[in-house]
């Protein structure tokens, strides 16, 4: 796990695949690749960039992201056997954060194989390992908790519907590394009436960066 969280500096400098921040009189060297480096304030510009950094032997390298929803989902597809910290980046910069989610918690291999870096055997590798943080949690995939049902009755009616969608959007969280706790509460505080499943995703997401 690396120690810094986001550098916060003016932009030097952007190419395809990287980026520079000058921090203090100190500049950073960031692998970023343009679909995500694009989305950050322009050359001269201060901007915040969060940041993971890789320790290797003898190799130190900054990965970056335009938000913190992109790093929490780079940092759990890390943990996926066979996914290092470059092919990691590379989904990031091509998948929203609630959607792969989403792939994740539906199996819906063939969207993740669409991903370009991702083949079959590491689409289906990334659905079980992601999908096994929801029976640590004590939730199979698709059912409600008593954490969840909690979160039904402080957020909605308990209409099965609803109560899908609410189940479903905690799962996706804790797919993402959230605590089921910490899900339940940001899904609760953010659910309403004929919400779509991926909005409630995205909207629990951008309260969580908060």
């Amino acid at each position: 796990m690396g120690i810094y969280s986001y550098i916060k500096g003016t932009i030097i400098d952007k190419g395809e695949d990287k980026l520079v921040i000058e921090n203090s009189g100190i500049g950073y060297e960031i692998i970023c690749p343009y679909s995500i480096s694009s989305t950050i304030e322009p050359m001269g510009d201060i901007a915040k960039v969060w940041i993971y950094q890789s320790v290797r032997e003898d190799d130190v390298t900054l990965y970056g992201f335009s938000t913190p929803e992109m790093k929490d989902l780079f940092l759990s597809l890390i943990e996926v056997s066979g996914i290092g910290p470059k092919v990691a980046q590379s989904i990031c910069s091509q998948v929203e954060p609630d959607r792969f989610a989403l792939a994740v918690i539906g199996g819906d291999v063939s969207f993740l194989t669409s991903v370009k870096g991702v083949g079959k055997k590491g689409a289906e590798r990334i659905v079980v390992e992601l999908k096994d943080k929801l029976k640590k949690a004590g939730i199979s995939s698709g059912a409600t908790s008593g954490k969840v049902s909690k979160a039904t009755s402080l957020g909605a009616t308990s209409a099965p519907a609803e109560g899908g969608v609410l189940s479903d959007a905690v799962e996706a969280l804790i797919v993402l590394g959230y605590k089921e706790n910490v899900a339940s509460e940001a899904v609760s505080s953010n659910y309403e009436d004929g919400i779509s499943l991926q909005e409630l995703i995205k909207k629990s997401l951008k309260s969580l960066a908060r």
